[in-house]
């Protein structure tokens, strides 16, 4: 594989996206297409506004991805503008920044894991693989904590496994197997993986194998003994584990079940405010085209998030009607709604010092983008709003331009991540490319 990197600078921020002045779309308008996202953009969908579900026909409309056209033009904020990073990756997925700044980037489909280092003027003056022959690499954490973590830590489709390491490393040593064994036979196959801040506990996202248990039948021992014994909303048979976030000690020990429901959580991430989780959830499809919300949430322990028997709250997925009616008012509403079928994959929260003081504390998600929907969304990087650390509901169109039509895209974004120095890298899969945001003041 050859790969090629380079810095070249592509978009500067446009004019008159003033979003602290621009109203936050709501109801019906908070949904749309591709051709209406633009930096600045800010929608608001409240629990309250969903659609029935079947209002629409449930579409499948898969993008094609083309090469990235030569005047392909990425769209930022005014004041910011946005550089390619690195090119002639192998389909970059999640990327997560070292505390000495290099940038170590999940190849998944190779089974690899890439460190990028920078040199002057940001340019990309070291790329090596780190460790290969790796089973769908996903997740990337440090441990401990701090500016001398002394493992690297990686979740593969079917186990967690961690890397002596020290600052500068660009070659792993041996691997230790923390986790042996995650489900992962079909389905969802990515996995995250972040720390609490007191080092004592280990979070491990895992997707459901189905698109909402269908054929789920009846638990062993039936169902009242089941939702006895296990946490609340615990799926089983081929569920068993799944649409859940897992909870381990730092050694792989004390397996336990932190939260349920969450249909795929691909991004994890620790508020540093609060210290809590936060999970990037693609929620399921075939119940049309404004249904079901993909969210970015905080996720509390032992909280039940609805799927597969419930959505947003009460909501019963009519697939399921009259299953569980035990759980119908025990659902935790997420924090912030997402288009339907957006496809959100990884997220941060922002707190470098680059970008303007209103950003500290903000997140930011990657939006992967749409498969089950007649009109196309997603394909984009948004900006998730916070007050006084807590969400707002409203997020914002931060990086868009990755569509070339209804039918074609060049970009499908992954990953993001924080760099160094304060901006924002962010990865997509379709022409392995990574970017960089920096405020253009700077």
């Amino acid at each position: 594989m050859t790969s090629r990197i380079s810095i070249v600078v592509l978009a500067v921020g446009l004019a008159a996206t003033c979003a602290q002045a621009e109203p936050a779309l709501q109801g019906k308008d908070a949904y749309g297409d591709w051709q209406a996202d633009k930096p600045g953009t800010v929608r608001l969908i409240r629990p309250q506004d969903l659609v029935r579900p079947g209002a629409t026909r449930s579409v499948a409309s898969s993008s094609r991805v083309v090469p990235r056209p030569a005047e392909a033009a990425l769209r930022v904020p005014a004041g910011f503008k946005i550089e390619l990073f690195a090119d002639g990756l192998r389909a970059p997925r999640i990327i997560r920044v070292a505390p000495n700044g290099d940038v170590f980037v999940a190849e998944t489909r190779a089974g690899t894991i890439r460190v990028l280092r920078a040199g002057e003027g940001g340019k990309v003056a070291t790329n090596e693989v780190f460790a290969s022959g790796l089973r769908q690499p996903f997740g990337i954490a440090f441990f401990p904590n701090g500016d001398n973590p002394q493992w690297v830590y990686v979740a593969n489709t079917d186990s967690v496994v961690r890397f002596p390491y020290q600052a500068g490393d660009l070659k792993a040593r041996k691997a230790e197997t923390i986790v042996p064994s995650l489900p992962h036979d079909g389905g969802h196959s990515t996995r995250d993986i972040v720390f609490t801040p007191d080092n004592k506990r280990m979070l491990v996202s895992v997707g459901s194998l189905s698109n909402v248990a269908e054929g789920l039948g009846t638990p062993p021992g039936g169902m009242e003994a089941w939702s006895k014994a296990q946490p609340l909303g615990a799926a089983w048979a081929s569920e068993t584990e799944r649409a859940a976030v897992l909870a381990f000690t730092p050694d792989g020990k004390e397996r336990k079940i932190y939260a349920t429901g969450i249909r795929n959580c691909v991004g994890l991430a620790i508020q540093p405010q609060t210290g809590l989780p936060w999970c990037s959830t693609n929620e399921r499809d075939g119940l049309g085209d404004d249904l079901v919300p993909d969210y970015v949430t905080s996720v509390k322990e032992g909280a039940f998030y609805g799927w597969p028997w419930f959505y947003i709250g009460s909501n019963e997925d009519p697939r399921h009607a009259g299953a569980r009616p035990d759980l119908k008012d025990k659902v935790t509403v997420p924090d912030v709604l997402i288009q339907p079928h957006s496809a959100s994959l990884g997220m941060t929260f922002y707190q470098g010092t680059q970008f303007p003081a209103e950003y500290q504390g903000d997140a930011f998600a990657a939006e992967h983008g749409s498969w089950n929907r007649s009109k196309r969304t997603g394909y984009k990087v948004i900006r998730i709003r916070m007050k006084d650390g807590k969400p707002t509901g409203e997020y914002e169109d931060f990086v868009t331009g990755f569509v070339v039509s209804d039918t074609e895209v060049w970009g499908r974004p992954v990953g993001v991540a924080v760099a160094k120095d304060g901006s924002l890298l962010i990865s997509e899969d379709g022409n392995g490319t990574i970017w960089r945001v920096t405020s253009a003041a700077r």
